[in-house]
């Protein structure tokens, strides 16, 4: 009987892993990347941008708490970001001008990649200081995964520019309603970034597990006697 139960946990947590190329945490940290954006597509477009910004802040705030919840503890890099948009998202209601939480992602993802492109040329890999207890790998494995992250956040942040400065004198009409670069703007977020940075880090988990170390053997601590 529990034999048979057993089994079927593991085949169901198989299939998972087999079908789900993403942890609990990294599924939280995409759902709360994007939640806000869906909120303040539909609210945007049937309230405006003022109303719309509200949205983002309402949902983002909301991401973090549910990261807390989830996670138990605040992971860092979600409630930098959030902290990002918010301040940018207010910055868009005092002004009336979308401009400030569209170039929050080119900000931020320039600083991020610049943060880590430093702190590998002087010996101080972020990833490990975050994750080195929790993962194990090589010290070229964590070197290539840094490498890799900040080239991703370079290139987001000068696409995302691109798109934004491209499209921000857009009016498009399209069922029966405007369609203006903020909208361009943010449905390029939805649909081409986001299923973009999930194939990324997927593709990231893939590439390091040639790089991959056993985890350290626990320490038993043993009795003079002979006793653990």
């Amino acid at each position: 009987m529990h034999g048979t139960k057993l089994e079927t946990e593991t085949q169901s947590k198989s299939w998972l892993q087999r079908h789900i190329p993403f942890n609990g945490e990294q599924i939280v940290n995409i759902l709360g990347e994007i939640g806000p954006l869906f909120a303040m597509f539909i609210v945007n477009g049937i309230y405006g941008i003022a109303a719309g910004t509200w949205a983002l802040i309402g949902c983002t705030v909301l991401s973090l708490i549910a990261s807390l919840v989830v996670l138990g503890r605040p992971p860092v890099m979600p409630f930098i970001a959030g902290a990002v948009s918010v301040t940018f998202g207010a910055l868009t209601l005092i002004t009336g001008n979308a401009m400030w939480v569209q170039i929050k992602v080119t900000i931020f993802n320039a600083l991020v990649a610049l943060i880590l492109w430093v702190g590998l040329r002087n010996g101080h890999n972020f990833f490990r200081f975050v994750f080195g207890k929790t993962f194990h790998y090589t010290e070229e494995g964590w070197e290539k995964m840094t490498r890799n992250v900040a080239l991703f956040f370079l290139v987001t942040a000068l696409v995302n520019e691109a798109v934004r400065l491209s499209c921000k004198n857009a009016h498009i009409f399209w069922l029966n309603r405007v369609i203006t670069g903020v909208d361009i703007w943010i449905l390029f977020k939805i649909f081409i970034v986001m299923p973009f940075t999930g194939l990324f880090f997927w593709w990231q988990v893939r590439v390091l597990q040639k790089y991959r170390l056993p985890a350290p053997a626990e320490v038993v601590n043993v009795r003079p006697d002979g006793g653990a």
